[in-house]
């Protein structure tokens, strides 16, 4: 496919910032809409940086004028207001609207596996999957009674080596080191697709400039879902050690830390497997790379390089104590 002009909204997050680099290499001429205060995931010098926040409309005038795009990637919307904005501001300056949802709008728990696209939406626990599911229906509105260019993609869980996966991020690292337990929900058997944000970018840059899947929806991940003990295992032992798991409930997790029930219920507690067949026709070249070993090796080398990652939080390390005495004690 020959080179498109392409603007991403955001552009230095998780996914964006692999999504960036990947259409920069197949030789897109890419700008990025931020407020470019991140330096965490530098853009590669070939990208055009227009600095703006998409939530004050005259910053954002003033950064696109009246410029228009093959593309637009669009990942910091997160409600219908957000969206309904993108409608008026994009409608015909853009072939293609790609809106990043979330698995997480799909319904829980699940009464079918794998999960499909087709798979009914509905997440009473999440207020971020209910707001995802109504910027969806805002986008399928507006293609039907107007044809805007929406596509709408659906990432589970995507990671680089800032990321931490687990459920009380470094806490848990620290505790592993320290040979003290660590804490995994349920009985640890669950699957859980996770996905390295290299392998997510393939997929999603291959949707650009696609006539054909205008008004469609993909889900966007790979078919690695090992369970969560072996990820928080291959997390323990990139960090040198093997560590003490210990099984708790999701509700007694929650009743310690009520903060954790929307995560818990509305998404991690739920084994997670997904049919991938549809984004892989489109786009033949997806696949899952990077197993998340070798991801939890990237993880460990990247948090122990930066000092400034390596925060644990008091509080939570003692709510992970309360949690493991409703098991031991």
């Amino acid at each position: 496919m020959s080179a498109q002009d392409i603007l991403f909204i955001g552009g230095s997050g998780v996914i964006s910032a692999a999504s960036v680099r990947r259409a920069v290499e197949l030789g897109h001429r890419v700008a990025v809409l931020n407020r470019g205060r991140s330096d965490e995931r530098p853009l590669p010098e070939e990208v055009e940086l227009l600095q703006g926040d998409i939530r004050d409309p005259d910053a954002v005038q003033a950064a696109l004028g009246d410029r228009e795009f093959d593309v637009v990637a669009q990942f910091t919307a997160f409600t219908p207001a957000h969206v309904h904005a993108d409608i008026a501001r994009f409608a015909g300056r853009t072939g293609q609207y790609v809106f990043i949802s979330s698995a997480s709008a799909y319904q829980k728990p699940p009464l079918r596996f794998p999960i499909t696209e087709s798979t009914p939406l509905r997440n009473p626990f999440s207020a971020y999957a209910r707001d995802k599911i109504a910027c969806e229906d805002a986008l399928a509105t507006a293609y039907r009674d107007q044809g805007f260019p929406a596509t709408i993609v659906r990432p589970s869980h995507t990671y680089d080596r800032t990321s931490m996966p687990t459920l009380a991020g470094w806490n848990d690292v620290a505790r592993m080191r320290e040979g003290r337990p660590v804490v995994v929900h349920g009985d640890g058997a669950s699957p859980w697709t996770i996905t390295h944000s290299t392998d997510f970018a393939v997929g999603f840059v291959g949707l650009f400039g696609r006539r054909d899947v205008l008004g469609d929806v993909f889900h966007i991940m790979g078919d690695h879902a090992p369970t969560w003990d072996q990820i928080y295992t291959w997390l323990g032992e990139a960090a040198g050690v093997h560590p003490e798991l210990v099984h708790v409930s999701s509700d007694a997790i929650a009743a310690v830390r009520p903060s954790l029930a929307a995560d818990l219920h509305g998404d991690r507690a739920h084994p997670m497997v997904f049919d991938t067949a549809k984004i892989r026709r489109i786009v033949p070249e997806f696949r899952s790379r990077v197993p998340f070993w070798t991801g939890a090796e990237e993880i460990i080398s990247y948090h122990d390089a930066t000092p400034v990652r390596q925060v644990v939080d008091a509080e939570l390390d003692a709510d992970l104590d309360r949690m493991v005495a409703t098991v031991s004690g």
